[in-house]
């Protein structure tokens, strides 16, 4: 008489017997392994960003504002509203309508979008502005 033995194989081995607290400490521990220290940012380039932002604001410019927090890099496009020198902050409107804020200490980056304003709260081309300007003032002659 020969019994058989029914073996589940690497199933035994499978990951579904981990804890749900194991699979969260597992989850941290990649995120953290992606984490990069904040860039240094001297005082020359936070001047120039300073110029940047103030153009941004004065002619209306879309900013792609590159800021580190926690460890991670992030980039927010959008339009300078107001810059708060008493809360060390810059509060923005994005393409989507959304206002945010962002800590000056977390901005390692400013780049002004040459070429396109803000009108509407969507980025529209310079040359496209002007000849819709144009063509309204012709329509009316």
């Amino acid at each position: 008489m020969v019994i058989r033995v029914r073996d589940r194989g690497i199933m035994k081995w499978a990951s579904a017997a981990f804890l749900p607290e194991q699979r969260k400490l597992l989850r941290e521990a990649t995120k953290d392994e992606l984490r990069q220290p904040k860039p240094i940012v001297d005082i020359y380039e936070l001047e120039e960003f300073d110029h940047r932002i103030n153009e941004a604001m004065e002619y209306n410019l879309p900013v792609v504002i590159s800021k580190w927090h926690d460890g991670f890099t992030y980039k927010e496009k959008g339009r300078v509203h107001y810059v708060d020198p008493i809360r060390k902050e810059i509060r923005m409107v994005t393409e989507d309508d959304v206002h945010i804020r962002i800590a000056l200490a977390e901005i390692i980056g400013v780049e002004v979008v040459k070429g396109a304003v803000f009108e509407n709260n969507k980025t529209v081309s310079v040359e496209r502005k002007l000849y819709r300007t144009i063509g309204e003032n012709c329509v009316g002659e």
